[in-house]
């Protein structure tokens, strides 16, 4: 992995095939790294039909993740995984550049 990727599990990547069964062909999901949330930084998650050519993408299992390239700085080394427990499911970003996080898990700090 080079300094500016990230991964995707298998069970983040099962998700999005089934979030993206039903958009165009060619879609992806896109994180971002906004400022804000408990601890300083958040993560946003949409579905993207346009990949920018600046973007860093990511594809695992038939599926790409794609991040801007503002984000990526923030987000290098990070894996995006989705869980299904007892406080519902989500994708999560286990990042090792987060100093902190926020019990919503989509907050963080560096």
């Amino acid at each position: 992995m080079s300094e500016t990727e990230f991964s995707v599990s298998a069970n983040a990547a099962r998700r999005i095939h089934e979030l993206l069964a039903s958009e165009p062909p060619g879609s992806v999901l896109k994180i971002s790294v906004n400022g804000g949330g408990c601890s300083g930084f958040s993560y946003g998650f949409d579905i993207g039909h346009v990949i920018a050519g600046d973007d860093i993408v990511v594809a695992r299992d038939g599926v790409k993740v794609a991040v801007d390239s503002i984000s990526i700085g923030y987000m290098r080394g990070a894996e995006v995984d989705f869980v299904d427990d007892l406080m519902g499911q989500s994708f999560r970003v286990h990042n090792p550049m987060a100093t902190s996080g926020c019990g919503c898990g989509t907050s963080f700090s560096i």
